[in-house]
């Protein structure tokens, strides 16, 4: 199932917060993102009615299965792409702001090619790539 880009990009702030916070609540999501509260909220509640993400009682908000995948395929297109952008000699916050964009329009066809590329690339130089 295709979502929207910024259906995308809240699951994927939410992987990362997850690896900074034990808990991640709707303030931190816009803290990170620099949106407003009720933008978020609304945001939160569309994922959670779409089965991406689940909230307790608490506030904390968590990836169910589906939303997880969702998120971690576009964290591993954001860093690796970011990563071969700088590599080739994109300054570090325009390949990350670059890459963002890049993460949501690359079919899965055209991003496997490009991981292909960049795997094959590192065995004959280890240094090409490396995450950020």
């Amino acid at each position: 199932m295709k979502i929207q880009e910024s259906a995308e990009n809240y699951l994927e702030t939410i992987l990362m917060l997850g690896h900074t916070k034990p808990h991640v609540r709707s303030i931190d999501i816009a803290n990170e993102l620099d949106f407003s509260k009720p933008s978020v909220s609304v945001a939160m509640k569309n994922l959670r009615q779409n089965g991406y993400i689940q909230v307790d009682g608490n506030g904390y908000i968590t990836l169910t299965d589906a939303g997880r995948k969702i998120a971690e395929t576009m964290y591993e297109r954001h860093t690796m792409l970011s990563s071969w952008l700088v590599y080739l000699g994109v300054d570090q916050k325009t390949a990350v702001e670059d890459a963002c964009r890049m993460e949501h329009v690359l079919s899965a066809d055209s991003f496997e090619a490009i991981k292909r590329h960049i795997t094959s690339c590192q065995e004959l130089s280890p240094d090409m790539y490396v995450a950020q």
